[in-house]
C-alpha cells in the first residue's frame, strides 16, 4: 500500500470516528435534559478537556520547567483577575522570557 492511499484512509478513518462522536448523542438523546447535576457536568466538560490538553503543551513549551510554571502562575493569576485575554498572554509571554532571561545568566 502506498504512503498516499495509506495517509486517505487514515484520513478517511479519523474523519468517520469524529464524526460519529457528535452524531451519536444527537441521535439517541432527543429530549431535554432535565437533571441539573448531568447539565452542569456537561457544561464543564470542554473546559476539562481544553485544560487536559493544554495544561501540560504552557508547561513543557519553553527551554526550562521553571519559566513555563511561572509563565502558568502569572497567566493564571491575571485570568482570576479578570484581565484580558491579550494582557493573560501578554504577561504569561514576557514573565517566560524573563524568567528564561535569568535562567541563562
Amino acid at each position: 500500500m502506498n504512503d498516499a492511499l495509506r495517509f486517505a484512509l487514515m484520513l478517511l478513518v479519523m474523519s468517520g470516528v469524529t464524526y460519529l462522536i457528535r452524531l451519536l448523542p444527537l441521535l439517541f438523546v432527543r429530549k431535554r435534559i432535565k437533571s441539573v447535576f448531568l447539565r452542569s457536568f456537561l457544561h464543564y466538560v470542554p473546559y476539562a478537556v481544553l485544560a487536559t490538553i493544554a495544561f501540560p503543551a504552557i508547561i513543557f513549551s519553553t527551554g526550562h520547567l521553571e519559566s513555563g510554571i511561572v509563565a502558568t502562575a502569572v497567566c493564571v493569576l491575571l485570568a482570576y483577575k479578570n484581565r484580558g485575554i491579550m494582557l493573560v498572554s501578554l504577561g504569561g509571554i514576557l514573565s517566560a522570557l524573563l524568567v528564561e532571561l535569568i535562567l541563562l545568566l
